[in-house]
């Protein structure tokens, strides 16, 4: 059951993601967050398909179509977590940190 923890940045706003998938296809996702924005679309989010989700566009996504009417910012670091969490949870790829380092 992979773990994805995403904090945001700047916003200051933390998220947790947990998936699961019992046949490596279908993935359950549940999450607790910080972030008023993310939260609205916590009834929605809650599965999706990791082939046709993961070997789209992103913007084609699920993850992207149901963050992206709530989410103020297009580079809000959520959508890449949601993402990695669905694709370790499919086995798709290994459980691995993915890191930004921002500079000024």
């Amino acid at each position: 059951m992979p773990r994805v923890t995403v904090d945001a940045g700047i916003c200051g706003f933390l998220t947790t993601i947990t998936t699961l998938s019992e046949d490596r296809q279908l993935v359950r996702i549940s999450y607790e967050t910080d972030c008023p924005h993310a939260a609205k679309a916590r009834q929605e989010l809650t599965e999706v398909d990791a082939f046709q989700e993961l070997f789209r566009k992103p913007h084609e996504t699920t993850v992207y179509r149901l963050l992206s009417p709530h989410l103020p910012h297009a580079s809000c670091p959520l959508y890449s977590g949601f993402l990695k969490a669905i694709e370790a949870a499919a086995g798709l790829a290994l459980p691995k940190d993915a890191v930004l380092n921002v500079e000024a």
